[in-house]
């Protein structure tokens, strides 16, 4: 019990943000998670697990034994068997993205009141893309979109934060 108190106080000072960094809007992290082509263009990636289904059924070992006035001499046993199969197979798809230098402050606040806005992000408008704010992305990209915290350009476009094509209107109408 003694070493209680200083674990947490090493773990919690460990965790704690440093000043500069919890002042970033895009964290190291994000940008880790975009990759670019040849285009200019920025790409997030998106990993859909496998979905497994598993079944756990009883099947008889040994039949039941009946003398010939047809009593039961022994019952029947039967073993548990689990089976597992794949209903889904995993699935990683790339997703257009804003490129990192789209992530300034401004645009982040913009983000938080957007998402506010429409119900997904309770938290304040910081400008600090922090985990509340990629929780509200994920939660408001997530039944169209990718499923992930880095906000696709489709996401981003359709709150109104990056410019519109005459493809993607078309492609709306």
């Amino acid at each position: 019990m003694r070493w209680t108190v200083p674990v947490i106080a090493i773990c919690a000072a460990a965790c704690a943000p440093d000043g500069d960094a919890a002042r970033t809007p895009l964290p190291a992290l994000v940008a880790a998670e975009i990759s670019h082509d040849a285009e200019g263009r920025c790409w997030g990636h998106d990993t859909a697990p496998a979905v497994v289904e598993t079944v756990t059924a009883q099947e008889l070992a040994t039949p039941a034994v009946h003398a010939e006035d047809g009593t039961l001499v022994t019952p029947a046993t039967y073993r548990s068997v689990i089976r597992q199969r794949i209903v889904r197979e995993r699935d990683e798809q790339a997703f257009e993205t804003l490129c990192p230098p789209a992530y300034s402050q401004e645009f982040v606040e913009t983000l938080q009141r957007a998402l506010a806005a429409r119900g997904f992000y309770q938290g304040g408008i910081t400008g600090i893309l922090d985990g509340p704010t990629r929780r509200a992305v994920q939660d408001y990209q997530r039944g169209w979109g990718p499923d992930s915290p880095l906000l696709s350009l489709e996401a981003a476009r359709r709150l109104g934060l990056a410019a519109r094509t005459r493809e993607w209107l078309e492609a709306q109408a």
